[in-house]
């Protein structure tokens, strides 16, 4: 735990886990570092529509779950002041949302966060992410959170910035074209937050990065080849009936009953002198499988324990 309350960026790449390869140096420098893991989520309903995937997974990792749901079915909670916002929830935290999706803004908005774009934010016309400097977009992430020219200021207005980048918003060009390019933008984004947040630096000791990398939809063949179960190979025949349920599948003492165990999201997470080092290379599946040292947590425990490293919640899982 730092001396002081820190700051966080999240950046969250929506359906791009399956789009990393070797060449994204700086996601696997940052799972090398950091600590690493997966996020489950609950099965998906069917016949869902995209946007509301979209908007459903990201309330899950702000634990929002029961708003969207509350949302989806029109109940008068939603069109009231009876949602809880971000702030109320944790200790006065202070939240952006940036996101191009319309869907996922009004969401955000509704929640307490204050929403941008990213063309919003960086006083731009351009509304692509190749079109705006990436020198530019680090440090005007980092100047929401207070800190600017590498130093820390008296003022800030946020805690946590979140930015959702991908599900193919691009939609003037090829889809996997699109999400290969939002996974090298956050990549090179990355590695520029990198730069400037230096080990030892007054902007590293002081910033929470997390990046967090989901897969979007899945279909059934993905359920063999990213499933997070342990295998039953790997279990003792004679002891099954004794066999511990894996803790992401529970809720307290009671069993979770809507878990998927395949195509989590994929999770790493840095900050100097206050995170863990695991033994993941690289950032992905097969290597968080084996050495994450986070291995499976439900997604809506996610932003507990970023607020906890906020000091805007007592502790992890509060």
């Amino acid at each position: 735990m730092a001396d002081r309350a820190s700051k966080a960026v999240v950046f969250y790449g929506d359906g791009l886990a399956r789009f990393i390869d070797p060449s994204h140096t700086h996601l696997h420098s940052l799972a090398s570092h950091g600590c690493s893991g997966f996020l489950s989520l609950p099965n998906a309903p069917p016949s869902e529509r995209e946007d509301d995937r979209i908007v459903r997974e990201v309330a899950v990792l702000l634990d929002s779950h029961q708003a969207y749901l509350n949302k989806i079915e029109e109940l008068e909670c939603w069109k009231t002041s009876l949602v809880q916002t971000i702030s109320d929830r944790f200790m006065g935290m202070r939240a952006a949302l940036i996101t191009n999706n319309s869907s996922l803004k009004l969401f955000g908005g509704k929640l307490g966060f204050t929403t941008f774009q990213l063309n919003e934010l960086i006083e731009t016309s351009d509304d692509t992410l190749s079109g705006l400097s990436l020198d530019v977009v680090a440090s005007g992430l980092l100047k929401l959170l207070g800190f600017e020219g590498g130093k820390i200021m008296e003022a800030s207005r946020f805690d946590l910035v979140f930015v959702h980048i991908g599900a193919g918003e691009k939609m003037n060009v090829e889809k996997d074209k699109a999400f290969a390019n939002d996974t090298e933008y956050i990549n090179a984004l990355l590695g520029g937050i990198l730069q400037i947040a230096q080990p030892g630096s007054e902007v590293g000791l002081r910033l929470h990065l997390s990046v967090v990398m989901s897969y979007g939809y899945v279909m059934e063949a993905d359920q063999s080849n990213l499933s997070i179960l342990i295998p039953k190979d790997d279990k003792n025949s004679n002891l099954s009936k004794l066999f511990p349920r894996q803790s992401y599948t529970m809720e307290g003492e009671n069993p979770r009953n809507d878990v998927r165990h395949y195509c989590p999201m994929l999770i790493s997470q840095w900050q100097y002198a206050v995170t863990r080092k695991d033994m993941a290379e690289t950032f992905s599946f097969k290597d968080f499988e084996k050495w994450g040292g986070n291995l499976v947590i439900p997604a809506d425990r996610f932003l507990h324990e970023v607020a906890f490293k906020l000091w805007k919640a007592p502790k992890y899982g509060a």
